[in-house]
């Protein structure tokens, strides 16, 4: 049961072949029995139970609000939620609970969803590996495969279990975990320059980026404001559908959400792609590609191909530039968000008081990792007087450049992009350490970030499995506000390439606490 589609769990929950409760106590046991792979920070368990209960009587009624009646979803821990910590993995929010929910947490509630608990990411979402959270790093389930484990050779076991598990990606990474573990059936991250997609992508789950205003940021505590979507990530691309359906529209608390009124959509069951015209951008042949996902990018061209599609090389010439200009936009856009956090009115407040001056920049050096320091520096930097207009002002004109080369290309008659979503499989986590963070977040958010930066819908499929049985996952990004097609697209190519389910090998002898800072919550 836990294996099935969202879709699949819904009708079984109508049906009456399991009921809301006993759903929420199978989840809540296998995220107990995988504890080890920390992709939760806090499990709100009782709150959890409560809310099947309800779901239950509503079922008992013949009345569920909806789909995601009664089912178990989880969220990443950098959107607000009323009565139940929010941490953004920081020490600067640690015991931070906010007075409201975000209005996408609102509307999975309201919708009858299950919230199981909150879930592990890189400190404030900056980062690409999940791996600098103050509540440590967050294991890849497929570590734990037999597909990963039948293709790897560890010297010893010590080195099997501590040495060579892979990292989720990131800043999802929790999210991505829950739902490759089967502890959920869709989670929340967020994507500001392709941490949706890049944990999916790792993970070998959906991860869906919506249009930049397609779903309110409300209670999404921001990262880069002019970027940051909230992101999907499921099992399966109808899945996604259907999670889009509950949270898009406008939200008069988020001024940049769409005016127009957004009609939730099914997607066909025998998708036709005959008559689109696939982009191919040669720019995203990008230098450290490595040559598995070379040629399984151009396998997939070639299916569109021999499906009747028009698939034609295309050029973003702009794209070289992308990360440079992602990097002075993300840091200048943190550095004032950042300032909000100054010990005076929630969150981390140091025992220093000599002044207040004092008092603020011990609480910042207290409460930020080196991660989020540098990158408030990096972006106050840029904004300094003398450097406005050399960095900041000239990044903005280079985004409208690369948003400009996507208007011409879908102006030119290409309707979807393919591309790679990572330049590699998921690296072990000695591996990844190795570099700091923001080398590693420039290589990895090479191919996902100028999405953002343009404000397109894209989404992550997987796609096969590595020589080293880890998942590999492939982009599609389609036109503003075009999610129905890009998702039928994308749907049809899940069809054709028929992604392995993960088989977790025997979890119960991992389960010891190797993490013990998940706390149980509830809500108000």
């Amino acid at each position: 049961m836990l294996r099935a589609s969202l879709r699949e769990v819904s009708a079984a929950l109508r049906e009456g072949h399991v009921t809301p409760t006993e759903l929420c106590q199978r989840c809540l046991a296998l995220l107990k029995s995988t504890r080890f792979l920390n992709a939760y920070i806090t499990v709100a368990e009782e709150t959890a139970l409560k809310q099947a209960e309800e779901s239950e009587k509503r079922y008992k009624r013949g009345q569920p609000l909806g789909v995601l009646d009664g089912i178990p979803i989880a969220v990443k821990d950098n959107f607000n939620t009323a009565g139940i910590e929010t941490t953004c993995a920081s020490n600067m929010l640690k015991g931070y609970i906010s007075p409201y929910n975000a209005t996408v947490v609102q509307k999975l509630l309201d919708q009858g969803a299950v919230l199981l608990g909150k879930t592990n990411l890189d400190e404030f979402a900056m980062g690409s590996g999940s791996t600098d959270g103050v509540f440590g790093p967050v294991r890849n389930p497929w570590s734990y495969s037999r597909q990963y484990k039948e293709k790897s050779v560890p010297k010893s076991l010590s080195e099997d279990e501590e040495s060579n598990w892979v990292i989720t990606g990131g800043s999802s990474g929790g999210s991505a975990a829950a739902v490759s573990s089967f502890t959920c059936f869709a989670a929340l991250g967020s994507d500001t320059g392709g941490s949706t997609r890049n944990p999916a992508a790792h993970c070998g789950v959906v991860g869906l980026k919506p249009t930049y205003g397609l779903i309110s940021r409300h209670g999404l505590i921001p990262l880069v404001n002019s970027m940051d979507v909230p992101g999907i990530l499921t099992r399966c691309v109808d899945d996604a559908a259907i999670v889009l359906g509950s949270l898009a529209g406008h939200d008069p608390k988020d001024s940049t959400t769409i005016q127009d009124n957004f009609k939730p959509f099914e997607l066909p069951n025998l998708p036709d792609v005959s008559k689109l015209s696939i982009g191919i951008p040669k720019e995203y042949h990008a230098p450290g590609l490595s040559s598995e996902i070379l040629a399984l990018w151009s396998k997939a061209a070639d299916l569109f191909k021999n499906a009747g599609a028009q698939v034609t090389e295309v050029s973003l010439p702009h794209t070289r530039y992308s990360i440079v200009c992602y990097h002075v936009l993300c840091t200048a856009e943190v550095a004032s968000n950042m300032a909000r956090f100054d010990g005076l009115e929630y969150g981390h407040r140091s025992d220093m008081n000599k002044s207040t001056e004092s008092m603020y920049a011990a609480t910042r050096r207290e409460g930020f990792n080196d991660v989020v320091r540098g990158r408030i520096l990096s972006g106050n930097y840029f904004l300094l007087k003398q450097n406005y207009e050399n960095y900041f002002i000239k990044a903005q004109k280079v985004r409208r450049l690369i948003a400009n080369d996507f208007l011409k290309v879908f102006g030119s008659g290409v309707d979807i992009l393919l591309t790679p979503t990572t330049l590699s499989d998921a690296v072990p986590y000695m591996e990844f350490i190795k570099e700091d963070n923001r080398t590693r977040s420039a290589q990895d958010d090479i191919l996902t970030q100028a999405a953002n930066m343009a404000g397109l819908p894209a989404i992550n499929v997987p796609a096969a499995l590595s020589e080293r049985g880890l998942p590999i996952g492939l982009q599609f990004i389609g036109r503003s506000f075009q999610e129905k097609q890009l998702l039928t697209v994308a749907k049809w190519f899940e069809k054709q390439v028929k992604f392995p389910m993960i088989q977790l090998e025997e979890v119960k002898r991992h389960s010891h606490d190797v993490f013990q800072h998940q706390k149980s919550a509830s809500f108000s």
